[in-house]
């Protein structure tokens, strides 16, 4: 029988493209999100708002009724529109809090028992805006910052039998990335300042993912993996190199 896996906000972007590879490495995969987005193929779609604690429990419950206990768990689910943080409005710091720490915590709970007797690796997807500042997604870094520590406190409190590790994701090309990052021109300008001068791609995230859930990470908790292409160049040595002190 095939072993469970969960991917939240796995109907669309990153979180699909690592649906579809736990699905290609023997996964029965299941999918969730607060709308149906249509034919997913093999993946099993489960609605749910991860931020509610009792429809997470609910979902999880489904989960094992009709396939058995969920072996894996990607806390995909996440993200923010841009916000000033001197002007925004505590229900919006609330939801953006809820959807990047509080809702990888409430689906962690759901599955912790059944992990705990058959095991299981937890996965929680990060951000580099949880390492340096991030103006104008304040709350939004401050969560992803938050998730990594939920990471390694859950590694120690929950193991032997739970592996909880994250993966911090820089700049993926998805299908919005258009949106996210502008036009080839700015995308070119954003690449040449990255180590690897490109973008991720989403398989690439989707690797490391796999990597965290197989039984080649056996001795892998609480690790937080970058997946950032090498990370970003220091914004002062540009102002040097403009003064000719470089």
């Amino acid at each position: 029988m095939s072993p469970i896996a969960l991917v939240t906000g796995g109907t669309k972007g990153l979180g699909l493209v690592t649906a579809q590879r736990l699905l290609a490495d023997g996964y029965r995969v299941f999918v969730c999100g607060r709308n149906d987005t249509g034919d997913l193929g093999a993946l099993e779609f489960i609605r749910c708002d991860v931020r509610d604690p009792q429809d997470v429990a609910a979902m999880v419950a489904d989960i094992r009724a009709k396939a058995g206990p969920v072996r894996v768990v990607v806390n995909n689910a996440g993200g923010s529109p841009p916000s000033d943080a001197a002007t925004a409005s505590p229900r919006f710091a609330e939801k953006i809090v809820g959807l990047n720490l509080m809702a990888p915590l409430w689906v962690s709970q759901a599955v912790y028992a059944d992990m705990a007797e058959h095991g299981g690796s937890i996965i929680n997807i990060s951000s580099v805006s949880a390492l340096r500042p991030s103006p104008g997604t304040s709350v939004y870094a401050a969560a992803k910052g938050g998730l990594l520590a939920l990471t390694r406190s859950l590694a120690n409190e929950w193991g032997p039998n739970i592996r909880v590790n994250a993966v911090v994701v820089g700049y993926i090309e998805t299908e919005q990335t258009e949106t996210t990052y502008g036009t080839d021109e700015a995308q070119s300008g954003i690449s040449r300042n990255i180590g690897l001068k490109r973008l991720g791609r989403s398989a690439e995230i989707a690797d490391a993912v796999a990597y965290l859930a197989s039984d080649g990470a056996s001795y892998v908790s609480g690790a937080v993996l970058e997946v950032h292409g090498g990370g970003e160049r220091p914004a002062f040595l540009d102002v040097l190199e403009r003064e000719g002190q470089l």
